[in-house]
């Protein structure tokens, strides 16, 4: 299914308009030609004609919201809390960005010979001793390749014993590129979404003559070392209580005919682990959540989490969690009927009181912000939820209107979207979920997939690792060549990137 507002593609963004207009011309002329049998119906006839009306108006206005409505799901507010455009604001003053990482070289800059002559009296000008007139600029230093050759140096005994001074570790015994090359290769297409083929491009420019196969063999031969590590962080990510989990879609493309796969998301606060599978079926979310040693996971509306808990209920055991609803998901369905039914901007309004008081504690962290959460939540969320429940049961609406549907997904995940009251560790949606899983929507536009599945294992890997060190406060490449290090020393360690804000802190407190 193509989105709108994600898909990146031109042609495919063409065809949809196409197929978009068309339909728009269709409903219209079968408007017209209701409007006209409408005049001559009676009874019961122009009743149904009426509901065919009302539903082809709807149609109508979503395909036009599709084609010309804004994307956006934010809302300008006025101070009485109605809709109203959004003010441009004012213009603030703008210097340049302070660079306070960067590394500063200074260029003095003196008179050619030919102006030391003062155009006022002739006479020859003299230096002024430390006045300057100083400017910065933004230079680059481009990024080069070099080859170090290691002389291991080898020492010997009169009785004939001859020992070799050890080398630097390597990701493929005898191998030629060094670590730190394989991490730079797998951030690039990994972190910042770079093909092989367009990296090896950009290599050969550099002066390296380097072939995309070989540039794959040292990203999987530095995913096999990081192994251990990404199967500890599923673990990791398995133990909190709360978690979040998403999924979208990924090809897998072995054959001329590609396949869809789907990426498996979750997701806690400081970590995120990605697995990639063939189904988005029930048997896939049982997999991706076995292990699961918490007690909720906030999803969208999908059917699979529900149908998980259904299938443990039918085979007679407890279910191990339970379900908590995004608000973000279900505050959408009013947002796309709000410019067809205005009283949709009533629950709007209510929703983003509830928001209102989530952000109050935005600053505070910890059992701190937990603590004055689940007050306010106490307090004063659970009256707006009331609130929000007695509206949905009370507004007339058509069944199979943008409307009536917004009302009855809420309806039928009510007790799912009121999880978050009774729980501050719960957050209100499943936001920070889709922000992890966008890396990896990006990344499939630039390099589409994988072309094996192997190739989706090593994906998933290092999708998972750098986002959690991001997450975690870490930078990736630090991170991963710090992990891929301990490994090669030693097979089969673990090292999660939290790890590495942890030791940090611990030296400090021990000095």
């Amino acid at each position: 299914m193509i989105s709108i507002e994600t898909e990146t593609d031109i042609e495919q963004l063409r065809r949809v308009a196409r197929l978009l207009e068309a339909e728009n011309q269709r409903l219209h002329k079968r408007l017209v030609e209701l409007t006209g049998l409408l005049r001559t119906a009676t009874g019961e006839n122009a009743v149904q004609l009426e509901l065919e009306l009302s539903r082809l108006q709807d149609q109508l206005s979503r395909i036009n919201q599709d084609i010309y409505g804004p994307s956006s799901e934010k809302r300008g507010r006025g101070d009485d809390g109605t809709t109203t455009p959004k003010e441009k604001q004012p213009r603030k003053g703008h210097g340049p960005t302070e660079q306070p990482l960067l590394p500063a070289i200074e260029v003095i800059h003196k008179l050619d010979p030919a102006d030391e002559i003062c155009p006022k009296c002739g006479d020859h000008l003299e230096e002024w001793e430390g006045q300057f007139e100083t400017a910065e600029e933004i230079d680059v230093v481009e990024r080069s390749f070099r080859i170090v050759r290691h002389q291991r140096q080898k020492s010997r005994c009169e009785c004939g014993h001859i020992e070799t001074a050890l080398g630097p570790p390597k990701l493929i015994p005898g191998g030629r590129y060094s670590v730190d090359f394989a991490v730079a290769v797998a951030l690039a297409k990994y972190g910042y979404h770079m093909p092989l083929t367009r990296q090896e491009k950009e290599m050969r420019r550099q002066g390296l003559v380097v072939s995309s196969q070989t540039l794959w063999d040292q990203i999987f031969a530095l995913a096999r070392h990081l192994e251990p590590s990404f199967e500890a962080l599923r673990a990791y990510v398995l133990s909190s209580l709360v978690i979040g989990v998403d999924e979208t879609t990924w090809r897998l493309m072995e054959t001329k005919a590609s396949k869809k796969w789907w990426v498996w998301t979750i997701c806690r606060q400081d970590a995120v682990f990605h697995a990639i599978h063939p189904h988005r079926s029930t048997a896939a979310a049982r997999t991706t959540l076995d292990g699961f040693a918490g007690d909720t996971i906030v999803v969208d509306g999908y059917y699979a989490y529900t149908s998980l808990l259904k299938s443990y209920s039918e085979s007679g055991l407890s279910p191990p969690f339970q379900i908590a609803a995004c608000w973000v998901h279900a505050r959408r369905g009013f947002h796309k009927a709000a410019p067809d039914y205005p009283q949709a901007e009533e629950m709007l309004d209510l929703i983003a009181k509830l928001y209102e008081i989530e952000g109050r504690v935005a600053a505070l962290d910890g059992e701190e912000r937990h603590a004055r959460l689940g007050d306010l939540r106490r307090a004063e969320s659970a009256t707006i939820v009331a609130e929000i429940k007695t509206w949905l049961r009370t507004t007339p609406a058509r069944k199979g209107s943008s409307l009536g549907l917004a009302i009855t997904y809420m309806l039928d995940r009510w007790s799912a979207l009121e999880v978050f009251l009774s729980r501050p560790d719960v957050p209100i949606d499943n936001l920070l979920t889709e922000r992890v899983i966008r890396p990896i929507a990006v990344g499939r536009k630039n390099h589409y997939g994988s072309r094996s599945q192997r190739g989706t294992f090593v994906a998933a890997l290092f999708y998972s690792l750098i986002e959690s060190a991001e997450l975690a406060g870490v930078d990736p490449g630090v991170y991963l060549k710090e992990a891929a290090l301990r490994a090669i020393a030693n097979p089969g360690t673990v090292t999660l990137p939290h790890s590495l804000v942890a030791a940090p802190a611990a030296a400090q407190a021990a000095a």
